[in-house]
């Protein structure tokens, strides 16, 4: 039997990515805090964000957040909620100063300000034309972010975990009382008890093939609440970025679009003026992704195959690519040995980013139904859906997101900590995480890891992607069912203590198979088409019928039920995207 260790602390942040770390910034100066992460902090999945991080600074051309808020809606397809939205674009800018004030090295205007450069969907007064509105620090905004706010951590002495996997959510009261953890390096069990909990955990992109997301984004945060009998929000939502490099799915940032770059059909064509006249290859992600796909599905795709497209900045000057784009073209050159300043790269949709979520009010304040709050349970970034995106996220909007709503967060979580008692932990809480990882490791069943989760991301990539149907959904599920009667008898190689990292993965595949399961059910039920998720049985978004956010509840059989929840609007009304 695992050791079993006790800790207590005012407020737990589980996830070291930006809004884990931007969280513990406001939460550790305010009262005693510990963040447990899975991955050394630096290796968080932030790290891989490459574009920038939006905010109408106007340092470059005339911005003002009304514009960024209206194409956050509109880029969202009107499922965003418009409270949340004006929060963030709002607050995007002392955001942004936030950081530079922290010592993150933005590139610059030749005055010395923060520089800015276009992205898709951002537009000046309303859609008029694109708008230079993303701050960046080349193409590796995300990983300067990182380093920023660790570096600022470490100077505040904030506590770390390092490769403490949390496993589970202590609920005592109807309020939020711990966390038990799994210590990678020795096997124990620890059980954190806090008067706060913060949920920072990241995506789900992993139940997918082909994804920009990093191995370790299994959605953990999300089945944790899941599993606990908490909703998730609008989990059908997936965004499918639209430049991955073809067959791997590597991201190249939209950065290289807003830098001028043009996408391609196998005549040359730029097909995106068919599809975006306004504002061609700088349309909002969904736009792109299926302008893309619809490429290859007539034909006009490029390669031996015809099954990519291909992005061009030959006409680029060398030193602009080298500037600003320094890292994506060294992927085009290392994984497809390809030369970016002379031919065009082969890129294709990769599953990227999850808008939906475990639902949150713009405290961060985690719901358990459509309005009440679980006292003390706090949850920011890409595993809460507040819903700044809608059904479709802009680029640029998850590194304000993070920044926004990790801060609201941790000064919620701190705040409530200061004035609030400890609820009582039940003696043996942590004993569903001890059973689980027994079972697991004394499993004599036939069934692998790896084979069972090939199999989900193949069924994923195949049936749930870009393009949907009645038919492919409804085979998803069944392919995820029979998954997970075969996941009941998994087994893991490794019986050791230390380092085990076999038995942590079978434990996350866990997770995947039910936010699959929801995804999957989820965009069943949705008979319309609407930002990241496309039914060609129901090509047309359905004001009448689905301007509402589909709220998922586990019951105790493990059967899922459907509610819903009106959008909030403010004074944005539905109206046709055109671009």
């Amino acid at each position: 039997m695992p050791a079993v260790k006790r800790h207590s602390y005012d407020v737990i942040i589980v996830g070291a990515g930006g809004a884990g770390m931007r969280a513990a910034l406001e939460s550790s100066a305010r009262v005693r805090t510990a963040v447990l992460t899975k991955l050394y902090p630096t290796r968080s999945h932030t790290g891989a964000a490459q574009g920038g991080m939006c905010a109408a600074l106007a340092n470059v051309e005339e911005d003002n957040w009304e514009w960024h808020t209206f194409d956050t809606v509109k880029g969202g397809d009107y499922l965003v909620d418009q409270d949340a939205a004006e929060v963030m674009c709002k607050e995007a800018i002392d955001a942004v100063l936030d950081l530079e004030k922290m010592g993150l090295p933005f590139n610059r205007t030749p005055e010395g300000r923060i520089d800015q450069r276009r992205f898709g969907g951002h537009t000046r007064n309303h859609g008029e034309a694109a708008v230079r509105r993303s701050c960046f620090a080349a193409d590796r905004t995300g990983h300067m972010i990182l380093q920023t706010l660790y570096q600022n951590c470490v100077k505040q002495g904030v506590e770390f975990f390092n490769e403490f996997y949390v496993l589970d959510l202590v609920l005592s009261e109807g309020r939020a009382a711990g966390a038990v953890a799994y210590e990678l390096a020795s096997g124990d069990i620890h059980v954190f008890e806090a008067k706060a909990v913060v949920l920072a955990t990241g995506g789900f992109g992993k139940v997918f093939k082909t994804t920009s997301n990093a191995h370790t984004l299994t959605g953990d945060g999300m089945g944790i609440v899941w599993r606990k009998g908490l909703p998730l929000e609008d989990m059908e939502f997936f965004q499918f970025h639209p430049t991955g490099l073809a067959g791997l799915g590597i991201l190249l940032s939209e950065a290289a679009r807003g830098e001028g770059g043009i996408l391609r059909n196998a005549v040359g064509e730029r097909f995106m003026e068919r599809y975006a006249p306004t504002i061609k290859d700088l349309a909002p992600r969904d736009i792109v992704a299926r302008s893309m796909a619809n490429e290859v599905r007539e034909g006009r795709g490029a390669g031996p195959n015809k099954d990519y497209v291909l992005l061009d900045l030959t006409h680029l000057p060398r030193e602009q690519i080298d500037a600003k784009l320094p890292d994506i073209t060294e992927f085009a050159r290392t994984y497809l040995g390809v030369e970016p300043y002379t031919e065009p790269v082969p890129v294709y949709p990769t599953a990227h980013y999850a808008m939906g979520g475990v639902p949150t009010n713009i405290r961060a304040e985690v719901l358990r139904n459509n309005t009440d709050v679980v006292p003390g349970l706090y949850a920011a970034g890409e595993v809460a859906c507040v819903s700044v995106h809608g059904s479709n996220r802009l680029g640029t909007n998850s590194l304000l997101d993070i920044n926004v709503f990790g801060r609201r967060g941790g000064i919620a979580a701190a705040e409530y900590a200061g004035v609030a008692t400890k609820a009582p932990v039940p003696p043996g809480v942590e004993s569903q995480v001890v059973a689980t990882v027994q079972r697991l490791l004394e499993s004599t069943g036939g069934d692998r890891v790896a084979e069972i989760r090939s199999a989900l991301q193949n069924t994923m990539d195949m049936n749930a992607q870009v393009y949907r149907t009645e038919e492919s959904l409804k085979q998803a599920e069944e392919d995820i069912l029979a998954l997970k009667a075969r996941y009941v008898n998994v087994a893991v190689t490794d019986k050791g203590k230390r380092f085990n990292s076999d038995l942590l993965e079978a434990i996350e595949l866990g997770f995947l198979l039910d936010l699959a399961e929801v995804l999957v059910i989820g965009a069943r039920a949705r008979n319309e088409s609407r930002g990241g998720h496309f039914r060609e049985d129901h090509p047309n978004r359905d004001d009448t019928n689905f301007m509402r956010h589909t709220m998922a509840y586990r019951n105790e059989d493990g059967s899922i039920t459907l509610d819903y929840k009106p959008v909030v609007q403010t004074r944005y009304q539905p109206m046709e995207r055109k671009y």
